[in-house]
C-alpha cells in the first residue's frame, strides 16, 4: 500500500492573516483569502495537510494552551466547511529566545511529524511566508515553497538570493504543487 503524501503548512501568513501583536482569540484568526479551499483542494489531490507553527504568544503569556486550541478548532472548523481536512498541528510554545529544538528554524517539529507519520522528509514540500520556515525545511532536505502571504513579500525582499519556488499565495502553490503530481 503507498505512503500517503503530506504537505506541510505553516499557519500564520499562509493560512490565515497575521498580526505583529500576536493571533490571540479565535476572532482574530481570520483566513487569508482562498487559503482554506487550497487545503480542500490539496485533500483532493490526495494530500494530507500538516500545520508546523512557532506559537510564541503562548510563552509570552498573550494566550495559554486551551486559548490555542480553541483558535485550531476554529481553523479546523472552517477548513471542514469547505471540504478539507487538517491531519495534525504540531506548534511551539517557546519564545525566540528559548534554547528548545522545536522552534522554527530549527527542525524539530519536522522532525517530530516525520517520526510519528513514518515519512521521510526530503519527499515533503513546506510551504511557509518567512526565511525561518524555509530554514527548517531545508535543514531536513524538505522543499521549501515561498508564498507572498503574510511576511513573504518582506522575506523575499530581505532575501533576494533565496532560490525556492515562490506564490503569490497558498491557493496559487497548492495548484502548482497539484499540476506536478
Amino acid at each position: 500500500m503507498p505512503k500517503h503524501r503530506y504537505i506541510l503548512l505553516d499557519r500564520d501568513g499562509v493560512i490565515n492573516h497575521d498580526s505583529d501583536a500576536f493571533i490571540k482569540s479565535p476572532d482574530e484568526w481570520q483566513p487569508i483569502e482562498g487559503s482554506l479551499e487550497a487545503i480542500a483542494l490539496l485533500n483532493l489531490a490526495g494530500f494530507k495537510v500538516i500545520i508546523v507553527t512557532n506559537q510564541s504568544g503562548v510563552a509570552k503569556g498573550l494566550l495559554d494552551e486551551n486559548m490555542l486550541a480553541n483558535i485550531h478548532s476554529k481553523m479546523i472548523q472552517l477548513v471542514n466547511n469547505k471540504g478539507g481536512d487538517i491531519e495534525a498541528i504540531y506548534y511551539c510554545p517557546h519564545g525566540s529566545d528559548s534554547d528548545c529544538e522545536c522552534r522554527k528554524p530549527k527542525p524539530g517539529m519536522l522532525e517530530t511529524f516525520a517520526k510519528d507519520f513514518d515519512v521521510t522528509l526530503s519527499t515533503i514540500t513546506v510551504i511557509g511566508d518567512s526565511l525561518r520556515d524555509l530554514q527548517a525545511a531545508e535543514a531536513v532536505g524538505a522543499e521549501p515553497i515561498l508564498v507572498k502571504t503574510g511576511k513573504g513579500q518582506i522575506t523575499l525582499l530581505n532575501n533576494p538570493h533565496l532560490n525556492f519556488l515562490v506564490f503569490e499565495n497558498l491557493y496559487d502553490a497548492a495548484k502548482h504543487i497539484i499540476s506536478r503530481h
